[in-house]
């Protein structure tokens, strides 16, 4: 059968990943997936992909494996080249994901989140520029400005009031310059402002996606990255770092996050950029977080309270999916986070790995 529709999905071993294959195997003559473990590497063996990968291969049939580095220019090359202007699709979701890897690491990280990302782009420009490429960013390409907000302190949360004009969450002005980002946030806003180029300077179909909090039954998530996947399925003490655990993170299913992907798709607008997340609906701080673990599942969680918080966290962050839903009428948050959890215990309960 001769192959005319293919979707190209790297880090297809992740989180984002998974749904995306799953998602798009549906409706692609076949998926290319480019995922090297990179994930084993970043966090040790807790953090691997490798069984996701496995589970690809021999569960979605129009599937076909590459463990291809993203940085390797002349692998991504011959592959695009081979496929040309069949490929209709690339969603980015390969990324070296922790702030906190990045500080160790700011070189590699830079390399993996930015150049990987252009070197993706030029293949697209030159192949199949007619085809839709998706950036899977983050919020931490807004730095720690929004630390400054004036913050009211409840029992359990960091709240704003709600005259504040982000009361309602994040939207795409809020400023980037003059925060510390880590070097991780800084490397995914050097690849944002590429993609944006590469769709308004070569006129290609390039979408930016920033979401917070990404999670889901198939999360490989761990101390460094992945708070509520660690959260739900530690067994040991769970380890807070700084503002007394109340600072506020809102969650979206990565299946939610792929469909948003699919509407982009169908429809693209050049170079744009959306914020995406859970919204005030799917958001709670780590102490929410914990006892509601303990209602859902019924699980004790012990933790500590380190004193100082990463270096260049939020305090808050709620999303604000308005600009999105304004471009995008059909699409809404279909998962809560009590599905979230118990998604993710079920899936921890069977021993099956997973990323984001």
């Amino acid at each position: 059968m001769e192959i005319s529709k293919i979707a190209i999905i790297t880090g297809s071993g992740g989180l984002v990943g998974v749904e995306s294959v799953k998602f798009f195997s549906k409706y692609f003559d076949k998926i290319i997936g480019i995922d090297n473990d990179s994930r084993g590497y970043f966090f040790g063996k807790g953090g691997s992909v490798a069984k996701n990968i496995d589970n690809l291969i021999e569960t979605v049939d129009n599937y076909e494996h590459y463990p291809i580095d993203i940085r390797d220019k002349e692998r991504i090359g011959r592959l695009f080249e081979k496929y040309g202007n069949s490929i209709k699709l690339v969603v980015n979701a390969a990324a070296q994901p922790s702030h906190d890897w990045s500080g160790k690491f700011p070189l590699e990280d830079f390399e993996i989140n930015a150049l990987g990302t252009v070197i993706l782009l030029e293949e697209m420009r030159k192949q199949c520029p007619k085809s839709v490429f998706i950036q899977c960013s983050s919020s931490k390409v807004y730095g720690d400005r929004l630390n400054s907000f004036e913050y009211k302190e409840t029992s359990k949360r960091y709240e704003l009031p709600q005259q504040h004009t982000y009361y309602n969450g994040f939207r795409e002005d809020m400023y980037i310059d003059g925060s510390l980002h880590s070097p991780y946030g800084a490397g995914k806003l050097a690849s944002d402002i590429m993609c944006q180029e590469y769709a308004k300077y070569y006129n290609l179909n390039v979408g930016i996606f920033r979401p917070n909090c990404i999670t889901g039954g198939p999360h490989s998530g761990v101390e460094l990255h992945g708070f509520l996947s660690h959260l739900v399925k530690t067994n040991s003490t769970y380890n807070i770092f700084g503002y007394k655990g109340k600072q506020v993170r809102d969650n979206i299913h990565a299946s939610d996050l792929v469909k948003a992907f699919n509407e982009f798709y169908l429809n693209p607008r050049q170079g744009e950029v959306y914020n995406l997340g859970g919204g005030r609906k799917n958001s709670c701080s780590i102490i929410e977080a914990i006892e509601l673990v303990d209602k859902v599942l019924g699980k004790k969680i012990k933790f500590e309270l380190k004193e100082s918080p990463r270096i260049g966290d939020h305090i808050w962050w709620i999303t604000d999916n308005s600009k999105f839903i304004s471009h995008y009428p059909n699409w809404s948050i279909t998962i809560g986070l009590e599905e979230i959890i118990k998604e993710i215990h079920s899936n921890a309960s069977t021993n099956t790995k997973h990323i984001c």
